[in-house]
């Protein structure tokens, strides 16, 4: 069974109710009617401040929601409307609230020995967060847990069975969730820094979301030891599909976009030579629209965003974007953002961040 999450604007709207109507300016209004679909991403504002936008597939803004420090990655829940921005490496914080009102945020904390690693998900039912952790004294990477039925209280961990997750997501059937372990060995002493890049360990893993147990562990070929896997997202038919971003030399030419399932081997999709040069050995975001069978990704070092066909990974087309940053699937092929401020057809006096979410109705009250 495939979960939805697409929105249309009246949706949106009936979801939200009078009193997030009422707070809206009337240019933000007239964006929502004028709107198909509505999405959520962090920004940077002019001002240097950090917040995350709710927008159009026009790429106008309809609201914000001030953050206490940059995000990374987002998370969606379809069942409850809930959506949660991470903190990029090595934040804590992750900040919950619902784009369809005014309600306070919820802030939580990672552990004093743990920080995010920028991304999670919900669980089907939106009963629990999963949040990617590092554990960073025990050189471990883990999954938080947190029961969103209690204000997010944290009440447990998984291993995640290799080092540097990134990001994760779920199973639509809510058994499995599946992990992205970069490989790259960081400590928050150090920021940022990549500690490891000579003796990176890049994996994809499948843990049992009932008992936090390995079920599936598949580990990069030793010639593509430095393809730190970051990214992942389902298709239509349950393929898990990844990318990737390259740590060894600029001159090689590795794969950046694979895919596969439980109970198989990775493959990789064998982009053109031109394809691979433009993407400059990094992938920065990843997005399926199941609806059309499209896989689409961008890179902000090759300055372009790329449509694959999920079904043969031929490319449909290359575009050229530059800063390009987040993806996320649209009525008709991907919404794609850039850190200089345009989402599609739009240009705004903010800096998109990395990925954007779409957010859809619930499905529940």
């Amino acid at each position: 069974m495939i979960r939805s999450t697409t929105i249309g604007r009246r949706s949106f709207v009936k979801a939200a109710g009078i009193g997030f109507l009422a707070a809206l300016t009337p240019r933000s209004l007239m964006a929502l009617e004028r709107s198909d679909a509505v999405y959520a991403s962090g920004i940077r504002a002019a001002d240097g401040s950090f917040a995350i936008a709710t927008v159009t597939e026009r790429g106008e803004i309809v609201d914000q929601v001030a953050l206490p420090a940059r995000a990374h990655g987002m998370a969606f829940s379809a069942a409850t409307g809930k959506t949660v921005a991470f903190a990029r490496r090595p934040g804590t914080y992750a900040m919950i609230f619902d784009p369809r009102n005014k309600g306070q945020p919820i802030v939580v904390s990672s552990r004093e020995d743990r920080h995010f690693y920028g991304h999670g998900v919900f669980s089907p039912d939106g009963r629990i967060l999963y949040a990617s952790e590092n554990d960073f004294d025990g050189n471990r990477g883990m999954i938080g847990i947190y029961d969103a039925t209690d204000r997010f209280t944290r009440i447990g961990e998984f291993e995640t069975y290799g080092i540097g997750p990134h990001d994760m997501t779920v199973s639509d059937d809510g058994r499995l969730l599946i992990v992205a372990n970069g490989g790259i060995e960081t400590h928050p002493d150090f920021g940022r820094t990549k500690l490891n890049l000579r003796a990176m360990q890049p994996s994809l893993v499948l843990i049992d979301a009932a008992t936090g147990a390995l079920i599936e562990k598949h580990v990069l070929p030793a010639e593509w030891s430095q393809l730190s896997t970051r990214h992942v997202d389902l298709d239509g038919e349950g393929r898990i599909w990844f990318a990737c971003q390259y740590e060894g030399h600029r001159k090689d030419l590795p794969p950046l976009v694979g895919h596969f399932a439980k109970g198989e081997d990775i493959s990789f999709v064998e982009l053109p030579e031109e394809t691979t040069r433009r993407l400059a050995n990094y992938v920065g975001a990843i997005a399926v629209n199941r609806s059309e069978g499209l896989v689409g990704i961008t890179s902000p070092k090759g300055g372009a965003s790329v449509t694959i066909d999920a079904r043969t990974g031929k490319v449909l087309a290359e575009t050229a974007v530059a800063d390009a940053a987040g993806i996320a699937p649209a009525n008709e092929g991907f919404a794609v953002s850039s850190y200089d401020g345009d989402f599609l057809s739009t240009r705004s006096d903010v800096a998109w961040d990395q990925h954007i979410v779409r957010i859809s109705q619930p499905t529940r009250a």
